[in-house]
């Protein structure tokens, strides 16, 4: 047996470990005090990786925040979502409506003549089976029918039945609305024809051209005939003139009112702001705002008594975040103006930041439900406006009218239009001293492209000649904004979270690889010192054995 094998062996893995040291030297233990050591730069890392992943963790948990509030908001992003409105119907049973944040207070009185219809015909004469031929020509014929007045062509073919000629009518890929049914009354099956479509345009009648006998538009019996509905608001129009449309759903009578008539009869609506629904959405407008603002603060805050600061204190991006944040609830609304408009902020409504510092709320949006109530008592319409409004516009002059702008191209703000009419039409035009577009024979004057009024268009009333200079006001509530805005912050590639997220990422995989190297290191070290011992504890331990066996011969000579 060699000597190593008495003081050392070998671990299953392939490491040398020391079970009993003809030395007596514990080098096991040495080489794991060794490795401790070395590993104090690995433990050195893994603080210093875990705290990336903690402020990465904290990023997420923020950026799930203002997602949670950018889909709060857009819940109430328009007047009409949140400026809640309640309409009631003295008569419910003729009319009821919806108002929308638009809808003016007050009463209006209405009177249903009659509701729009839809025409329905049936045949005259009945068959004693639904099996029973209708075309008993030996070849196909034709049944046509005009809607809305368009004719549509169908091929019967011999031997069909009323069910075929249903079935035929509404598989018909050009069928435009009309739908045949199979009627029976105990003793014979009639055909049905009826348009889907209300109002006095939606007509519908056999085609002359029809070759089905026993089906020509003189066969069937009109059970209900097409028309509009009738209606009169606050007994306007006068006389015998009556309000006419096509649809019992009509939105288009009085600003912010969808009216939806049921029958004919006579009542008063009563449209009002319901303002605990109103309350109810500013409260949670200020409580989600909050949420984020105190998240931000959190990891951002520093401890004058302690001289700590958060895990995030100092973080330029955040910084930016907070600042963005507090300056939209706290400015005036993207072009709010003082000439037009009642509110051009939320302070006037009760809204304002806690600046008191070591307040509980420090740096949050404080709610006064009493001033608010009475700003929303005031001027509704004023109030949904700054808090919702979208791309809302108006003009300092009757002379000039906003028309339009285009979703996603065109800035809220306030612009000055100037232009020149010579010979009764415009000559020049610009928006914001940048040069506008405009045509000879139109009075409409559009913004450039890739300006911030792209895609704006303002008409001129007045042609008179001369030279113009008039303002136009888009304007932009807090709400739509904040969505705008978080949008931005929380995009995937471009936001700023995002962006952090993803270097907080790579930072903290570039530390796991300095891990993985050191680690490497170590094991490659614990093994080279592993067999080093080794070999030195076997020497050692045979000269040990050569200390013993001299031991033993001087002995020997001494006893000589």
């Amino acid at each position: 047996m060699a000597i190593g094998d008495a003081t050392s062996g070998t671990s299953t893995s392939g490491q040398v470990y020391f079970a009993g040291l003809g030395s007596g030297t514990d080098f096991d233990t040495l080489i794991k005090k060794l490795v401790e050591v070395e590993q104090s730069r690995v433990k050195t890392y893994q603080t210093w990786q875990k705290s990336w992943l903690t402020k990465n963790t904290a990023f997420k948990d923020l950026n799930s925040k203002m997602l949670s509030l950018r889909t709060t908001l857009q819940g109430m992003d328009t007047v009409n979502e949140f400026l809640k409105k309640s309409a009631d119907s003295t008569d419910s049973s003729s009319l009821t409506a919806t108002a929308g944040g638009e809808a003016e207070s007050g009463t209006y009185t209405y009177t249903v003549k009659q509701l729009a219809q839809n025409k329905m015909m049936v045949t005259g004469t009945g068959y004693n089976t639904n099996t029973e031929d209708i075309n008993s020509q030996a070849t196909a014929v034709s049944f046509n029918y005009t809607y809305k007045g368009v004719t549509i062509s169908n091929s019967v073919p011999a031997s069909a039945t009323i069910n075929d000629l249903a079935a035929i009518i509404n598989a018909n890929p050009s069928n435009n609305g009309v739908r045949a049914s199979v009627l029976y009354d105990g003793t014979k099956y009639y055909m049905q024809l009826r348009g889907l479509d209300t109002g006095a345009a939606s007509s519908l009648v056999v085609a002359s051209s029809s070759s089905l006998p026993g089906f020509s538009n003189g066969s069937f019996n009109i059970t209900q005939a097409n028309q509009d509905a009738q209606i009169k608001i606050n007994n306007w129009p006068l006389s015998n003139a009556w309000i006419s449309r096509a649809s019992n759903t009509i939105s288009d009578v009085v600003t912010g009112l969808t009216l939806t008539l049921k029958n004919s009869g006579a009542g008063t609506l009563t449209v009002g702001t319901d303002a605990d629904a109103v309350l109810e959405n500013v409260r949670t407008f200020v409580n989600q705002v909050n949420t984020v603002r105190k998240q931000v603060r959190d990891l951002t805050k520093f401890d004058s008594n302690t001289k700590e600061g958060s895990i995030l204190t100092g973080n330029y991006g955040l910084q930016i975040i907070g600042t963005i944040m507090q300056n939209i609830t706290a400015a005036p609304g993207i072009g709010f103006n003082d000439a037009t408009d009642r509110y051009t902020s939320l302070s006037p409504l009760g809204l304002s930041t806690d600046s008191v510092e070591g307040s509980a709320t420090f740096g949050q949006i404080i709610l006064d439900e009493d001033k608010f109530k009475e700003a929303l008592e005031a001027d509704p319409l004023a109030v949904g406006k700054i808090f919702a409004a979208q791309y809302s516009g108006d003009t300092d002059s009757a002379q000039i009218t906003y028309s339009s702008y285009i979703q996603g191209i065109t800035k809220a703000g306030e612009y000055n239009v100037q232009y020149t009419v010579a010979g009764g039409k415009i000559t020049s035009a610009t928006i914001n001293g940048h040069a506008a577009s405009f045509a000879s024979n139109s009075a409409n004057i559009t913004g450039a492209s890739g300006q911030d009024e792209a895609g704006m268009v303002v008409r001129v009333n007045d042609l008179t000649d001369g030279t113009y200079s008039h303002n136009v006001y888009l304007r932009l509530g807090k709400a739509p904004e904040l969505v705008d805005e978080l949008a931005d912050l929380t995009n995937a590639d471009t936001g700023p979270l995002n962006i952090l997220q993803k270097n907080y990422v790579t930072i903290s995989d570039n530390i796991q690889k300095k891990i993985d190297s050191e680690n490497r290191r170590i094991s490659a070290m614990e093994t080279h010192m592993r067999n080093r011992f080794a070999r030195l504890d076997a020497l050692l331990g045979q000269y040990s054995q050569i200390q013993g066996q001299l031991s033993s011969q001087i002995a020997q000579i001494s006893k000589a």
